[in-house]
């Protein structure tokens, strides 16, 4: 049954690292890890927010750590992108068994896999309810699926980004190595700037700040959250002007 209280957002952008489908198994994708995540992205689609999902490829292959080791950067991360295809395709499935009609838009051209990237029309799904995946990236190399999620994020006016991820939060530190480290419940773009946080990628980073587009930092593994953040609970770190 649907929840009958409005969504604190109408239209959100859910950013997903690859490496959030692989669970514990340090590759590819989790068959309960991406079955967990699909239950969630399902059931925050029922509340009647519009959702759309970019996953990036991690889990299966990084472009710019490929290209480390002496392979062409573009190439690597063309490869990345199909990887974030395979993630998409995945996750579409996994989100469809779980009740919810999706459509996958790539950036690349690949029809028989994925409809192409057009706003318009991926404005469209949203309108009626079906949750979009954006895959591929931005289409070229040299961009990140941070700077990919937050450009799909502005074109299809989302009213927030929220980026998942295995913290609950934005910290004066990584907690994972400094347990004195504390957490932010809100902090200004300029903040993150002058404190040289890390929250995404700086080109990601400056175009929400220069399109007013707040930015969520939440656990995405606590089950739950996604649906309360859409609730309105105060969950994670909240970026804003």
């Amino acid at each position: 049954m649907t929840d009958a209280r409005r969504p604190a957002y109408k239209r959100v952008l859910l950013k997903l690292s690859g490496e959030a489908l692989m669970g514990n198994q340090g590759y590819g994708i989790s068959p309960e890890t991406i079955k967990t995540i699909a239950a969630e992205v399902a059931e925050t689609a029922k509340l009647g927010v519009e959702l759309a999902v970019v996953v990036g490829g991690g889990n299966i292959f990084r472009g710019l750590t490929e290209s480390s080791k002496g392979m062409d950067r573009a190439s690597a991360d063309y490869v990345g992108m199909l990887a974030t295809v395979m993630n998409a395709v995945s996750l579409q499935d996994a989100i469809e068994r779980a009740g919810v009609t999706t459509r996958v838009q790539s950036a690349i051209p690949m029809s028989q896999l994925a409809e192409p990237y057009i706003r318009r029309r991926a404005m469209r799904h949203l309108e009626k309810g079906r949750v979009v995946i954006f895959g591929a990236g931005t289409g070229n190399p040299y961009f990140t699926t941070d700077t990919a999620a937050t450009l799909r994020a502005i074109e299809i006016e989302a009213d927030v980004i929220l980026k998942g991820t295995r913290v609950d939060g934005i910290y004066t530190a990584d907690p994972e190595k400094d347990k004195s480290a504390t957490k932010y419940e809100t902090i200004k773009f300029e903040e993150v700037y002058e404190k040289g946080l890390e929250v995404m990628d700086m080109t990601a980073f400056t175009l929400c700040k220069e399109n007013n587009l707040p930015i969520i930092v939440f656990d995405m593994n606590k089950k739950g959250n996604l649906k309360n953040l859409i609730d309105g609970q105060k969950i994670g770190t909240l970026v804003e002007m």
